[in-house]
């Protein structure tokens, strides 16, 4: 039975699911590809000559940036190994709405390993005090861009009923 859901759209509960199904999907795609890119960077590195001589410090800042790497891609993977399992079993709005939970999960994990692999790389490159202040601004700004301009945006637009 077809009934108007947000928007007025006029779709099935396993209509809905299918379509924020395709949507989350998209989604993780791009976030998949920046974590695994940068992960995989990151696995390079303990590999290199230079970082043997990196300050205890530094060497710490990475371990973390690696797990959280690994932490990342692990949330949004996730999906696909859900969606697999469950594939079948007509619980579609309940795997859509884990998928996404993994898949903003991951998000914040990447946020994380993104400015963790910013202070490390700043602080090899520069050993400059503007480290923390330049990493605090692009922290800043990808928090205005991940979460802070949608979340204005759903409370500006979002039709009260």
């Amino acid at each position: 039975m077809a009934h108007d859901g947000p928007g007025g759209r006029s779709e099935t509960a396993e209509e809905r699911a299918d379509r924020q199904w395709q949507e989350l999907i998209q989604e993780i795609r791009v976030a998949q590809t920046g974590v695994q890119i940068l992960f995989g960077f990151l696995l390079t590195v303990a590999f290199t000559p230079h970082f043997q001589g990196l300050p205890q410090i530094d060497k710490v800042i990475y371990i973390v940036t690696v797990v959280l790497g690994a932490l990342a891609t692990g949330a949004l993977i996730g999906p696909v190994s859900f969606h697999r399992i469950v594939s079948g079993r007509r619980i579609k709005p309940e795997a859509v709405a884990w998928a996404s939970r993994l898949t903003f999960t991951g998000l914040i994990l990447l946020l994380a390993t993104c400015t963790s692999a910013l202070l490390l790389v700043l602080r090899v490159a520069t050993h400059n005090a503007l480290v923390p202040w330049l990493v605090a601004g692009v922290l800043t700004w990808y928090l205005l861009c991940w979460f802070v301009l949608p979340l204005w945006a759903r409370v500006r637009y979002t039709a009260v009923d």
